[in-house]
């Protein structure tokens, strides 16, 4: 007997818009993107998590923010 699972992670872009600040690579713009992540086990949703984003609009690094 075979048994397959299936996980899958989907990520779909709610919104963007400028940040404050610049790239400190390149030094672009910042872009803020609200990204929302829904796990899936066999097709089935367990878990949505909204986060944002930041990279450069130039390079488009992704950048890291400490607070």
């Amino acid at each position: 007997m075979c048994l397959v699972f299936i996980c899958d992670e989907e990520e779909r872009v709610l919104g963007t818009q400028t940040a404050p600040g610049c790239c400190p690579y390149c030094g672009g713009k910042v872009e803020a993107v609200d990204v929302e992540s829904a796990w899936r086990f066999c097709f089935l949703p367990l878990c949505f998590k909204t986060k944002r984003k930041y990279y450069c609009s130039m390079c488009s690094r992704r950048l890291v923010v400490y607070q």
